[in-house]
């Protein structure tokens, strides 16, 4: 049932992936709501979030370096993965361990995590979760998306497995223990797969290949432009936290990840993008149109999907969800329709190294996002994150049409007349 069309297939996978990852997390969700109170599900994704954001500060973006440089890598491959990995471990290690020395100034809900135990393991979860990032996009830029569902299916069911045991157990951090047993076994197994198998057959496949030019420049600008991206994701739940109490950061998180899903089918699309450009570098500008007009179907169907199921599916997690987060969901599956046009140019202006746009674009969505929410927060409520989110896509989608000649290809324009 997939298309035959390597650009669309791998697509089509990785999307694949992260929406059995999302429908499974949704099912850990709606246990974790139930075995859990609301401040203990607030407070413990918080803690996530802010892992989450750590382990992306930490593996400098290095996984969409993987899927970018991969493909053209040959007998470096290996050499590339590991200085990759061991980069991105030191760099988390630094980050999560500053993280836990400001918690008192930054958020002190969560002092939870100043006891030496449970510091020394947000400390390795963060590293381990900068790995888990990494080794998607080395698999993808090594045209493995089968693999890419295969792990996350592996992370996704272990870590629910994991949820019933510290429930039954009565621990307070039950949900964070759950998720790093999860990561434990999945990094074994795609690893195991990727160094062994993966990265041996290519290296075989083009032995000679020259080692691609200017790599530090590239990785430094991109990695700037991951972090304004990622601070616009993971930082709003702590705003939100902050703002509106534990409760309310519940209600936000369990809409943003159903609400996130479409931005995931446009992230998943561009990856592939990336990949067969970096394959064919004439067929940019074809590639990009395919993508975008294949893309906007089936985005503009999973909006209204949700659209339209959004109170009757959070009521799974408990009436109050329904009751605060329905608003809000609708309007992050509003904004994931501008989203499609902000990824797709940052993906084509990073597959034609134009690395100032890159920047300039994320950190225009992260200044609109927080600063739009801070002031709407206190006014509507949750629903001002969601209004947050689609003026700022709307803003940056009308900018990037009106001004496409600076990252769409000559050819593209031409056959756009």
């Amino acid at each position: 049932m997939l298309p035959r069309e390597p650009l669309l297939r791998n697509g089509h996978l990785l999307a694949m992936s992260s929406i059995v990852n999302a429908v499974l997390g949704a099912v850990f969700w709606v246990f974790a709501t139930h075995w859990y109170d609301d401040r203990t599900v607030g407070l413990n994704y918080a803690t996530l979030s802010a892992a989450t954001l750590l382990s992306t500060i930490g593996q400098l973006n290095l996984s969409d370096f993987l899927v970018r440089f991969m493909p053209s890598a040959g007998r470096h491959t290996r050499h590339l993965v590991l200085v990759c990995y061991l980069a991105s471990v030191l760099c988390s290690v630094l980050v999560s361990v500053g993280f836990l020395l400001l918690v008192p100034t930054l958020n002190p809900r969560l002092d939870f995590l100043l006891s030496p135990v449970t510091g020394m393991f947000f400390v390795a979860y963060t590293a381990a979760y900068a790995i888990f990032a990494l080794q998607d996009g080395a698999l993808t830029g090594l045209r493995h998306p089968g693999w890419v569902v295969a792990e996350n299916m592996i992370f996704a069911v272990v870590k629910i497995l994991l949820l019933a045991v510290g429930a039954a157990l009565t621990l307070f951090a039950g949900i964070l223990i759950s998720w790093a047993g999860a990561l434990v076994v999945a990094l074994l197994v795609a690893n195991a797969f990727l160094l062994r198998r993966a990265v041996p057959r290519h290296e075989t496949e083009a032995p000679e290949a020259a080692r691609p030019p200017r790599l530090v420049g590239y990785a430094t600008a991109d990695y700037a432009g991951s972090l304004f991206r990622m601070a616009a994701y993971s930082l709003l739940p702590l705003v939100v936290l902050n703002t509106l109490g534990p409760a309310q950061s519940a209600y936000y998180s369990l809409a943003w990840i159903v609400g996130y899903v479409p931005y995931l089918l446009a992230t998943n699309m561009g990856s592939s993008l990336i990949v067969e450009a970096a394959h064919a570098p004439g067929q940019l500008a074809q590639h990009a149109l395919r993508v975008l007009r294949h893309s906007a179907l089936l985005m503009a169907a999973g909006a209204a999907a949700i659209i339209v199921v959004a109170p009757a599916f959070l009521a799974f997690f408990g009436p109050e969800y329904a009751e605060h987060g329905t608003t809000l969901l609708r309007l992050l599956a509003l904004s994931a329709l501008p989203n499609l046009l902000v990824s797709l140019a940052v993906d084509v202006a990073r597959m034609r190294r134009k690395l100032r746009l890159v920047v300039g674009v994320q950190l225009a969505l992260c200044v609109l996002v927080l600063g739009l929410s801070s002031v709407l927060l206190p006014v509507l409520g949750l629903t001002g994150g969601g209004v947050a989110w689609l003026a700022a896509q709307c803003l940056l989608a009308l900018y990037l049409l009106v001004r496409r000649s600076r990252w769409l290809p000559q050819a593209a324009r031409e056959k756009e007349k």
